[in-house]
C-alpha cells in the first residue's frame, strides 16, 4: 500500500484562480486510472497521456487501481493543464520521487505522448492565484515562461519534459527560469495619424474621445477614412500602467492568443469582430464556463465595430451592459464568471444602404435611409458620447496643397497631448480610484464637481427642449471635463459644454 500523496494546481474561474489540491492513491484492484471531482472530458481523456507519458520517460506505470481526487470536489475542472500535476501524483504514490518540495509548489502543464511539456492557457492569471495562496514555487511549461516570469513574489520555474520534472524533484536536475525584466520585449508600432488626409474635424474627435476614453461613432460615404482613423486610436492612448496590463494580458492568456513572443501586452488592443459576428463572439460563450469574448479582449483598449448598421440587432444591444458597468457576467452550465470589460467602443456607418461616393448619388429613399441607421437603437445611441460626420476632402487637401494638410500632425504629436490631458484627469480623480472622465458617474458630476451656474445653462436648455436625456447629460459633462483637459483648465466652461452638446448634436444621419 502506497501512501497518499498531495500535488496542486490551479482552475481558473473567469480571470479569477482557485488552487486544485489534487491527492494520488494506489490501492489494491484491477489494473485502473479513476479520476474524480468533476473532470470534463479533456482531463478525462488526461488518463491516457499521463500513462503514455510516465512509462515513455522509462517509469513502469503501477499496475493496480489508481484514484486521483481533484479537490474542491464541487468546483468543475476543465482542461489539460492538469496532466503534469497528475504525472506527479502518481509517480509520488508510487514512490518514484521524494515530496521535498511538492507542498509548497504549483504545477501546470499539458502531457504530449512522449513526456514533452506543452504549453496551456491561463498561465498568468494561474501563477497570481498560486502567489495570492502563499505558494512559494510554480512550475510551468517552457513555452510559458515568460508569461509567468511577469508575476513577482514567486519562484517561477520552467519544464520542457516530464523526465525534467521528475530529476529535478529528486535533486538531480534544474528546471529554465524565466528571462529577466519584462522592458526586453518589443511592441508593434501603431499606424500613424499623419497618413489620414484632411478630416481634421474627425481628428479632432478622436484625439478627445483618446483623452477622455469615450465611445465615438464615425459616418461617411466609403472609402472616406473610418477604418483609418479607427485603426489610430490605440496609438493615440498611453500605455497600458502595469496594473492594466497584467488585467489585459490574463484575459488574452484565458482565451489562447497571447502572442509569445511579447507575453506583456503593454499598448491598449484594438479589436475589430466582422458585421456578422453573434451575440456569444462579442460578449463571450461557450459550454462549461464561458470563455472572453471581443468586449473582454478589448478591456482598457478599443472596440471597432465596422459596418454596425450590417451587425444583429441582438449582437449590438448586448453591448449595453458592458458599457456602462465595464465588465460582464456570463452564466453558463458550470458557473457564472465575471470578465472585465472596459473599453472604447467606435462605431463605423455608411449614411444609406447603397453608400454611393457622392450623397447627391443615393438612390435611397428618406425611409429607407432613417431605416438603415435605425438599427441602431436609441439607447445604444444614447451611449455614444461623440458623433461625427465625415465628408469627402477636397482636391487640394489630397494633393497636398491644403494647408492643415501641409500641417497634419503625427501620432506623437497629439499623443503628447493626449497623455497631459489623462494625467490631468488621473490627477483629479485619484481619490475616487477612477483612471479616466468616462469612468465618472454622473452623480459625482453633478454634485461633488458642479459646475458654474453659467456653465450648465447649454445643459439645461437642451434637457428642456428633449434634445437630451439624462444619460446624455452626463456623458456631456464627461466630454466637457476632457475638452477642458486637453486646454489645461482647471473646470469646464460654457464654451466646452456646448462642444461637448455639439458632438451629440451633430448632423450624422
Amino acid at each position: 500500500m502506497s501512501e497518499l500523496s498531495k500535488v496542486y494546481s490551479v482552475a481558473i474561474v473567469g480571470v479569477d484562480g482557485a488552487v486544485v489540491e489534487i491527492e494520488g492513491c494506489i490501492g489494491a484492484g484491477l489494473p485502473s486510472v479513476h479520476l474524480v471531482g468533476l473532470p470534463d472530458t479533456v482531463l478525462q481523456e488526461s488518463r491516457d497521456r499521463v500513462r503514455a507519458a510516465i512509462t515513455n520517460i522509462g517509469q513502469k506505470f503501477p499496475d493496480t487501481r489508481v484514484t486521483l481526487a481533484l479537490s474542491p470536489a464541487t468546483l468543475p475542472k476543465v482542461g489539460s493543464v492538469y496532466d503534469l500535476p497528475l504525472a506527479v501524483a502518481i509517480l509520488r504514490a508510487a514512490d518514484r520521487v521524494p515530496n521535498g518540495v511538492l507542498p509548497g509548489t504549483v504545477m501546470l502543464g499539458e502531457l504530449a505522448l512522449d513526456g514533452r511539456v506543452r504549453a496551456v492557457r491561463g498561465v498568468l492569471p494561474a501563477t497570481l492565484a498560486a502567489r495570492r495562496a502563499g505558494f512559494r514555487r510554480v512550475v510551468v511549461p517552457h513555452g510559458n515562461l515568460g508569461e509567468a516570469g511577469l508575476v513577482d513574489g514567486v519562484e517561477v520555474l520552467g519544464a520542457v519534459h516530464l523526465a525534467e520534472v521528475v530529476d529535478w524533484l529528486r535533486g538531480e536536475g534544474v528546471l529554465s527560469e524565466p528571462p529577466s525584466g519584462v522592458a526586453a520585449y518589443d511592441e508593434p508600432t501603431a499606424p500613424d495619424l499623419a497618413d489620414v488626409v484632411g478630416q481634421s474635424e474627425a481628428k479632432y474627435a478622436l484625439e478627445v474621445a483618446a483623452a477622455g476614453a469615450h465611445h465615438l461613432m464615425l459616418t461617411g460615404p466609403p472609402g472616406i477614412g473610418k477604418t483609418m482613423l479607427a485603426s489610430r486610436l490605440p496609438g493615440l492612448l498611453p500605455s497600458l500602467e502595469l496594473r492594466e496590463s497584467l488585467e489585459v494580458t490574463a484575459i488574452h492568456s484565458i482565451a489562447g492568443c497571447l502572442p509569445a513572443d511579447r507575453p506583456l501586452i503593454r499598448l491598449a488592443p484594438f479589436v475589430a469582430p466582422h458585421p456578422t459576428s453573434t451575440v456569444s463572439s462579442l460578449v463571450g460563450g461557450g459550454t462549461g464556463f464561458a470563455r472572453p469574448g471581443a468586449v473582454s479582449m478589448a478591456h482598457r483598449g478599443v472596440l471597432f465595430l465596422d459596418e454596425c448598421p450590417e451587425m444583429a440587432p441582438k449582437s449590438l444591444e448586448a453591448l449595453r451592459t458592458p458599457l456602462e458597468e465595464g465588465q460582464i457576467r456570463l452564466a453558463r452550465r458550470d458557473g457564472v464568471v465575471t470578465y472585465p470589460s472596459r473599453f472604447q467602443l467606435v462605431l463605423a456607418a455608411n449614411p444609406c444602404p447603397c453608400a454611393p461616393a457622392r450623397d447627391s448619388d443615393c438612390t435611397c429613399t428618406p425611409t429607407a435611409r432613417r431605416r438603415y441607421l435605425g438599427r441602431l437603437s436609441g439607447p445604444l445611441l444614447d451611449r455614444v458620447d461623440i458623433r461625427v460626420r465625415m465628408e469627402p476632402p477636397g482636391s487640394a487637401t489630397l494633393h497636398g496643397e491644403d494647408r492643415i494638410a501641409a500641417e497634419s500632425e503625427g501620432t506623437e504629436v497629439v499623443r503628447a497631448r493626449v497623455e497631459a490631458a489623462r494625467a490631468a484627469a488621473r490627477e483629479r480623480w485619484a481619490a475616487d480610484g477612477w483612471l479616466t472622465n468616462s469612468e465618472v458617474p454622473g452623480p459625482a458630476l453633478r454634485r461633488r464637481y458642479r459646475l458654474a451656474r453659467g456653465a450648465l445653462r447649454p445643459l439645461e436648455l437642451f434637457l428642456r427642449d428633449g434634445r437630451l436625456t439624462s444619460r446624455g447629460a452626463d456623458r456631456s459633462l464627461r466630454v466637457s471635463w476632457s475638452l477642458a483637459d486637453l486646454r489645461g483648465l482647471a473646470m469646464p466652461t460654457e464654451t466646452e459644454v456646448c462642444e461637448a452638446l455639439s458632438f451629440r448634436d451633430r448632423g450624422w444621419m
